[in-house]
Formats: C-alpha cells, structure tokens, sequence
C-alpha cells in the first residue's frame, strides 16, 4: 500500500497508457485526449528518474496529440468522410522519417552527454527519436509505425527494469507484445477499406 501511494502518478499513467494503446489499435480518435493526459502522468515520472529525453518526448506527445486529433478528423480527404483512411508509408516518407530519426539521435545523444546527469544517454536518445518519428506516423496513419513501436517498446523495456520502473515496465511489456497486434488489426482494416473502395466505384 505505502508503494502505491508513493507511485501512484507512475501507476495512473501505466493504466491510462495501457488504455491508449487498447483505443490506438482500435482507431478510437479518443486515444489523443487521453494520450495527453498519459503523457502528463509521464512528464513527473521522467523528470523524477532523469530520464530527460524521455521527458522531453512527453512534451512532444502533448502537443502532437492535438495535431493527431485534428488530422485523424480533418485529414481524410475523402468526398464521402473526412476520417483518415490507413495507408502504407511511401519510399519519400521513408526517406524523410530516417534522415530525422538520425539527426534527432545525434543531438539527443549530445545533449544528454553533456549537459544532463542520464544514466543512458544512448538508450534514452534512441527511444525518444524514433518514438518521435513513430508518433507523427500514427498521426499519419502510416501502418508501418508499429514495427517502430516493437523495437522501441522492447528497448524501453530493458531500460526500465533497468532503472526500477515496474509499473512502466508491465506497461512497456504490452506495449511490445500488443505492437505486433497493433499491425496486423490494422492490416485487416486496410484490406477492409481497400475492398469498400473497390465496391463504392
């Protein structure tokens, strides 16, 4: 009982995360509100256990989170609905999505370096930039942003049991394991929505 209480902000972000995820495969547009109020929870726990860049990460899934809830109801571009249909990440957005993972793990990597006290820079840096680049494709709807997701909740994975977050590590266990769901529930509902295009013409 005096764990709880002493980690309850740590627990009411695994829980309100373990939802996001449950809505994210779901396509709820529900899923960014309560990602803000997960990311929230977060910025307290990394701030507390110098995990910077991870902190820093939350900041980002705030604001991109209103970004994600616009364009998930504005950004289908459809004549019949504006939903944001699922589609598959194009050689360009390839491109484009690994030259910025690149470049944000150099400069995380040199910051926390040099200017913080983390215990793993390069850990920490590699989580947070491709989690960046991962979180602008769900806001994309790119499909293939869960295998980022699998390599980046594996790595959290270790690094949190590592640093002693327990909560955050049952968390991160799902987050692995329901990644991999996560891609092939969305792979039906692409075919679905392919198969109802073909129908409407």
């Amino acid at each position: 009982m005096n764990w709880l209480l002493n980690n309850y902000i740590e627990v009411l972000g695994a829980v309100t995360g373990l939802i996001y995820l449950y809505l994210e495969i779901k396509q709820n547009i529900w899923l960014w509100p309560l990602g803000i109020a997960t990311s929230a929870f977060y910025i307290y726990v990394f701030f507390t256990t110098k995990f910077y860049a991870d902190m820093g990460l939350q900041v980002y899934y705030l604001v991109i989170s209103f970004y994600g809830w616009w364009h998930w109801l504005y950004g289908g571009g459809s004549s019949k609905t504006d939903e944001l249909p699922i589609t598959k990440t194009s050689l360009k957005q390839w491109i484009y999505i690994s030259l910025a993972s690149v470049v944000l793990f150099v400069l995380m990597v040199f910051v926390l370096k040099n200017f913080t006290d983390s215990p793993v820079p390069y850990g920490d840096a590699f989580v947070t930039s491709l989690s960046i680049t991962a979180t602008w494709m769900l806001a994309r709807k790119l499909i293939e942003q869960w295998w980022i997701w699998v390599v980046v909740n594996l790595v959290s994975l270790v690094l949190f049991i590592w640093k002693g977050l327990y909560p955050t590590s049952v968390l991160f266990f799902f987050y692995f394991t329901m990644a991999v769901v996560g891609y092939f529930e969305w792979k039906k509902e692409m075919l679905s929505e392919k198969l109802q295009v073909v129908r409407d013409k």
